[in-house]
């Protein structure tokens, strides 16, 4: 009897231990997933060496003799990749994958030129629902400030409904309002787009020594989540699967000592845009 008590007090130890590590130290929880984690991961295939995008882009990086390169790095950024499928206007069913960017939640169009939407990561930071979406994905499609009446007789709801969608968005700061026309608050957004990702890259495994990972900012079941909410009803996820992104840290030193650090894509051997790049 004593025996059992003992194990049961030891387990419920480790659950609450678990517990504390899970809600209130997350650090330390990547740090145990690293440290047990074992064997390979899946990345897209890197086409480019850091050598190669030095030499090619060396005239815009070093502007005279007197910058030189450090010695380069390569990080694995997190994505997700989905198998879906989905219904298109012409009533019928397309298939296909999505990769979705895991630190700045956008997801990737196309893989070649490393095209990307825009707007999405503010809709998962804010918990976007499926009825918002009504509207972002309205005002994404006709590209410009759309009045309230007209919105509307589109989406064919109640004006009381409506208002109470469009103060939703409002709050969420998704979406400004300017006299009666209302627009998404976004610089260029993309959200209106076929769920599909355009993937010209092979996945390859890699062996977890010594490769750097990057932390997730976003979680796959809020990338799920918004998925679903964004792209309809029938809209449906069959299989997940974590991808990591090579990429390189170039860094240059300059004349004064200070330095400048770049991150080149090792698929298409261009820069990415800053923002979530900077770790």
């Amino acid at each position: 009897m004593l025996r059992i008590f003992s194990i049961f007090v030891f387990l419920s130890a480790l659950g609450g231990g678990a517990y504390y590590i899970q809600t209130k130290k997350p650090e330390v929880k990547n740090k145990i997933f690293e440290f047990v984690s074992s064997g390979q991961f899946h990345t897209l295939e890197a086409r480019f060496t850091a050598k190669q995008i030095m030499e090619i882009n060396k005239k815009c990086l070093l502007k005279d003799d007197k910058h030189k390169f450090l010695e380069p790095t390569l990080k694995f950024f997190p994505y997700l990749l989905m198998e879906v499928k989905y219904t298109t206007g012409t009533d019928r069913t397309g298939e296909g994958v999505i990769l979705w960017d895991l630190t700045d939640g956008e997801m990737v169009l196309n893989t070649k030129e490393w095209d990307k939407t825009h707007g999405f990561g503010d809709c998962i930071s804010s918990s976007t629902e499926r009825y918002e979406f009504k509207v972002i994905n309205l005002l994404s499609e006709r590209g410009d400030a759309l009045e309230r009446e007209h919105i509307a007789r589109i989406l064919q709801i109640e004006n009381a409904v409506l208002d109470l969608w469009l103060d939703s968005c409002k709050k969420k700061k998704l979406v400004v309002q300017s006299g009666n026309s209302y627009r998404l608050h976004f610089q260029d957004p993309k959200i209106h787009v076929i769920p599909e990702t355009q993937l010209h890259d092979r996945i390859v495994t890699k062996s977890y020594k010594n490769a750097e990972r990057v932390p997730k900012r976003f979680s796959p079941s809020q990338i799920k989540r918004i998925s679903e909410s964004a792209f309809g009803n029938d809209f449906a996820i069959r299989t997940t699967m974590d991808v990591f992104l090579p990429v390189y840290s170039i860094t240059v030193q300059n004349p004064d000592g200070s330095m400048h650090t770049s991150y080149w894509n090792a698929l298409n051997g261009k820069i990415l845009s800053k923002g979530a790049y900077i770790h």
